[in-house]
């Protein structure tokens, strides 16, 4: 939405989920009337009732590795990343920096709740962040990543410096991942994200 705000003529969205009721509490575009249907529709629509000059490309499919070369393409200017799958994360940051397609990426937000802990560093040197974590191992692993510590990957990356909060089987909540158990996660299935 800020990016249409902001004059952004072209934007290419892929997607393949649909508006859930779980999705309410952090997704602006999810709402009783759109639960159920496409989000890159929903996030289209929107984006041309804000500004009806950009051109919407609303690709129902994700970006996979396998997907790649359809979906990320040479003549695209910038890149935002926010996959939650460490392997597809890895494969599209890997991707972008080959191709010199400048991007940003994003860490997980389960179990945080202060939004004035988020910043930016490049993502070699976030921290207390799970997601980020797993995605510079498997760029290390699989792609060939340094892995030295102070290196930076040029690769800016949006997380959040607070603690992760967990959920206890009682409903309470804890700073230590002992109490994760069946059927209790940072997801928004289950876990906080599903309590409105």
């Amino acid at each position: 939405e800020a990016m249409a705000r902001s004059g952004v003529g072209e934007i290419s969205l892929f997607d393949m989920d649909d508006v859930c009721v779980s999705n309410s509490n952090r997704q602006l575009h999810a709402l009783d009337t759109t639960v159920g249907r496409p989000k890159v529709e929903v996030m289209a629509e929107r984006i041309r009732a804000i500004n009806p000059d950009c051109v919407v490309h609303a690709v129902s499919d994700f970006v996979t590795r396998d997907t790649m070369a359809e979906c990320i393409t040479p003549d695209m200017d910038f890149v935002i990343d926010c996959i939650d799958s460490v392997n597809a994360k890895a494969a599209l940051i890997s991707w972008c920096k080959r191709r010199k397609i400048q991007m940003v990426t994003t860490g997980g937000a389960g179990g945080q709740i202060d939004p004035t802990l988020i910043q930016i560093a490049d993502l070699n040197r976030t921290f207390n962040d799970p997601l980020a974590s797993k995605v510079r191992s498997t760029l290390r692993r699989d792609y060939g990543f340094s892995r030295t510590p102070n290196r930076h990957y040029s690769v800016p990356c949006v997380f959040s410096t607070e603690q992760l909060r967990y959920p206890k089987p009682d409903g309470s909540i804890c700073l230590e991942k002992k109490f994760i158990g069946d059927g209790v996660k940072l997801d928004c299935a289950g876990g906080f994200g599903a309590v409105m």
